[in-house]
């Protein structure tokens, strides 16, 4: 799964607009770099087996920290495929502080952090939404892309979707063998013995690919997506536009710019304040992950509906067992004791 196909996988996803070319070349560049010489472990298998990589970086986003490293140290060793040579001091030194942010961003232990930061920013009915001009608001963004791009399985085509699944199923799998081999507890939907794998996506898409992908998509950054303009915004506008035609209007009668200001001042009633609900708009990523979404819960309800009916079938045997025993028992305390009524 964690192979140099899913790093092309990631710069499939991300974002190409609203960026200065540096900050865009650097958000390629993250997904290119985000998984580098991953182990098909997963951080807290790595912590709790004490891997080089958790002593390392004191067991603190253990992985990014070791892809952004070995990236960097790749980059570094290969002068002459330093693509980055016309850039000066201070680009160059945005460029990989960009990078190693947004690869650090991919820590899922960051997931609900950073998107509720996006959402206050940008989704929050008094959010004052994302400041393109502001460095800090941009990156934010680029950590949210970079994170959709990162988990987007269940965006993609369904048959597309299903082959990634069952690729870090097997990883999973593999990684749950070595838990069992080491003495260790295995890891949750890791354990091929109890495959859970509908279960583990359907809890997967709702508790974070969709939420992400809400988030994203209600920022306004989805393909498609947008935002109806708040009643209070447009009302704003209107007023901006009428000022400037007061400033302009000194060759008007008095009449008409008295009457012009008395608009200006017009203070629009409270619920014109409160935003709108966001307009979502159907695109091709949203329409994929919720027919993934059903199927999976599909097949969920259809494993739960099987092993109930195993279980059932269980206790009926197990009953029916039950019952002949104490059938035997009773013959053989027949056996042993004649009928009283033969007797006499």
């Amino acid at each position: 799964m964690h192979r140099p196909s899913f790093a092309a996988e990631v710069t499939y996803g991300v974002m190409g607009a609203n960026y200065p070319a540096l900050e865009l070349m650097a958000l390629y560049a993250a997904a290119a770099m985000h998984d580098y010489d991953h182990p098909g472990r997963t951080n807290a298998f790595l912590v709790a087996t004490y891997a080089p990589q958790a002593v390392l970086y004191n067991d603190r986003s253990v992985l990014e920290n070791h892809h952004a490293a070995a990236a960097w140290n790749l980059f570094l060793s290969r002068p002459e495929y330093n693509f980055l040579c016309h850039l000066d001091t201070a680009e160059f030194k945005r460029f990989r502080f960009l990078v190693i942010e947004c690869i650090l961003a991919t820590d899922l232990k960051r997931h609900f952090e950073i998107v509720a930061e996006f959402n206050a920013k940008a989704n929050d009915d008094e959010a004052p939404g994302i400041d393109w001009m502001s460095e800090a608001d941009r990156l934010l963004a680029m950590e949210m892309c970079i994170k959709l791009a990162d988990i987007n399985g269940p965006c993609k085509r369904h048959d597309i979707h299903i082959q990634w699944t069952h690729r870090i199923a097997e990883e999973f799998y593999e990684q749950g063998d070595e838990e069992a081999d080491l003495g260790l507890q295995v890891s949750p939907y890791m354990d091929r013995k109890n495959p859970q794998l509908a279960k583990l996506q359907e809890s997967f898409i709702t508790h974070l690919v969709a939420p992400l992908c809400n988030a994203y998509g209600e920022g306004g950054l989805l393909p498609g997506s947008g935002r109806k303009i708040p009643k209070a915004r447009k009302i704003t506008l209107a007023v901006m536009k009428l000022k400037r035609q007061v400033l302009n209007a000194q060759e008007k009668p008095l009449q008409r710019v008295i009457a012009m200001l008395k608009v200006v001042s017009f203070a629009p009633p409270a619920e014109a304040i409160r935003p709108l609900p966001s307009r979502k708009v159907r695109c091709l990523q949203t329409v994929h992950l919720r027919e993934n979404y059903d199927y999976w819960v599909e097949v969920h309800k259809r494993e739960e509906q099987q092993e109930e009916a195993k279980e059932q079938r269980e206790e009926e045997q197990v009953e029916e067992e039950k019952g002949e025993a104490e059938m035997e028992t009773i013959e053989e305390e027949g056996a042993r004791h004649p009928a009283k009524d033969e007797e006499c």
